[in-house]
């Protein structure tokens, strides 16, 4: 091991303690901060994931909530309660699957769409703007790629995750 390697080796645990603890923060932040910008419209931040997961093309014609679930990454228990108050507002609804009548489907109505487009892309555009401050082109790259790569280690990390049917990235 060279002595440059054993130097940082040393402070490798209080670096990862550290580094953990921001996203932690980052994560609440981001919830806190990104429902607030949202309350006009009282929509929460998972309220905000599925909407924008539902106006993937891939999921155009609905989606089975186990592989919406699966792309979220969240149990189908906590997407329940999600989807449920959507549906209520009448920006979801659940719809049969034409390839097997005993499935159901989640897709985004015209209501859901229109608060997406009209309301809330303004809003998170700004939001993101606000957020990504001082970022540039390059940084916002190299986030991405270290934060997928992070992804998948907890993907390795989690055995339920990766045995489950692989969704639309």
């Amino acid at each position: 091991m060279s002595e440059k390697a054993g130097k940082y080796r040393d402070i490798a645990p209080g670096l990862s303690n550290r580094l953990f603890f921001r996203l932690y923060q980052c994560a609440n932040m981001l919830h806190k901060t990104g429902t607030r910008a949202l309350d006009a419209h009282r929509i929460t931040t998972q309220q905000w994931a599925v909407l924008g997961a539902l106006t993937r093309p891939p999921f155009a014609n609905g989606v089975a909530v186990g592989d919406l679930a699966a792309f979220l990454l969240v149990s189908r228990q906590n997407l329940t309660g999600v989807l449920t108050r959507l549906e209520a507002m009448d920006y979801i609804e659940r719809t049969v699957d034409a390839k097997d009548n005993r499935s159901r489907l989640i897709r985004i109505t015209a209501k859901g769409r229109d608060l997406w487009d009209e309301d809330m892309r303004p809003v998170i555009s700004d939001y993101y703007d606000a957020a990504l401050r001082g970022f540039s082109t390059e940084d916002r790259i190299h986030m991405t790629h270290y934060l997928d790569k992070m992804l998948r280690n907890f993907k390795d990390l989690d055995p339920e995750t990766c045995s489950e049917k692989k969704a639309v990235e």
